[in-house]
């Protein structure tokens, strides 16, 4: 069955930096902050979210729904969104404006600056989420503009379509009241373990009381090379890491793992399992340059 995929499409600018930021960034002086950093190798590659989980949901043989805005320069990425499948009939194109942008600094113990324009972004919440697709029994909330995020939430929630909330880079952007209202709605909450601390302190409350919340089914939180935690009914599993070939680039493999979330739960699969397989494919990722250019096969990562 088709997952529904909101959130960005964006064009990713990587670069390296082949150093550490924290020898470049004075803590004492942050607030006279003038730093510029020497990026030896500069791609541009297809990102965002939205983009990201549905390659890696057709890598794992799913049926991705793109609910995502792209700009007057998007012709190339929906040519590439529809040559993987993908369902494109809600990506709304904007005129007279970009697609959005990411600009991403990586240092060699692989932390992450980024700059992001929204662009066409800032336009995604005029598309609303169908009421007469029965076909679509689970979705995601993820990183989008403001709008979109919070009226897509509230739309997938009143569809009948279970989705986890994914709030990424975007989690500043809510106060307290919004987030306990995405929590209320959602089924599942995925967040990496800084996003996981933010939106507990925001909340005034910690992991295990957040997967007990009312209509919470799990919360799983990613942990980069250490794996990743399940947490169900306040009970934590441990859910060991890949051990990937090469460490080429982080970027996008959270959304690796996200898609490998939608792929299990909508077929019924345990949390831990679908973890696993999120754990296997982000392993995958990280060993490749760009969001979308590795290929491992559907046999290999679901074995």
């Amino acid at each position: 069955m088709p997952a529904l995929i909101c959130g960005s499409l964006a064009f990713d600018t990587i670069t390296n930096f082949p150093g550490r930021f924290a020898q470049q960034i004075l803590p004492d002086q942050v607030h006279i902050l003038n730093v510029s950093f020497l990026v030896p190798t500069l791609r541009r590659e297809f990102g965002g979210c939205a983009g990201n989980i549905a390659y890696n949901l057709h890598l794992l043989g799913g049926a991705p729904v793109v609910m995502a805005a792209l700009g007057t320069d998007g012709a190339e990425y929906l040519a590439r969104l529809q040559s993987w499948g993908a369902d494109t009939t809600l990506v709304r194109q904007v005129q007279e404006i970009y697609t959005a942008q990411a600009m991403i600094i990586t240092d060699q113990d692989n932390n992450q600056i980024t700059a992001f324009h929204p662009g066409a972004m800032q336009h995604a919440h005029e598309t609303r989420v169908p009421v007469d697709r029965s076909d679509l029994n689970i979705g995601i909330i993820a990183p989008d503009g403001r709008d979109a995020m919070l009226s897509h939430a509230q739309q997938m929630h009143d569809a009948g379509i279970p989705f986890i909330f994914d709030p990424g880079q975007g989690l500043p952007m809510f106060n307290p009241d919004e987030l306990r209202h995405f929590v209320a709605l959602a089924r599942w909450i995925a967040v990496n373990d800084y996003e996981a601390r933010m939106l507990c302190d925001r909340l005034g409350t910690d992991l295990a009381d957040l997967s007990r919340a009312p209509g919470i089914e799990g919360v799983v939180v990613t942990r980069g090379a250490e794996g990743s935690e399940v947490w169900m009914a306040g009970h934590l599993t441990q859910c060991p890491p890949v051990v990937a070939t090469a460490i080429a680039d982080p970027t996008g493999c959270g959304d690796a793992f996200r898609a490998a979330l939608l792929y299990g739960l909508e077929r019924g699969w345990t949390l831990q399992r679908c973890a696993a397989i999120g754990n296997r494919l982000g392993a995958c990722k990280i060993a490749c340059h760009g969001p979308q250019n590795h290929r491992p096969s559907s046999a290999e990562l679901l074995q």
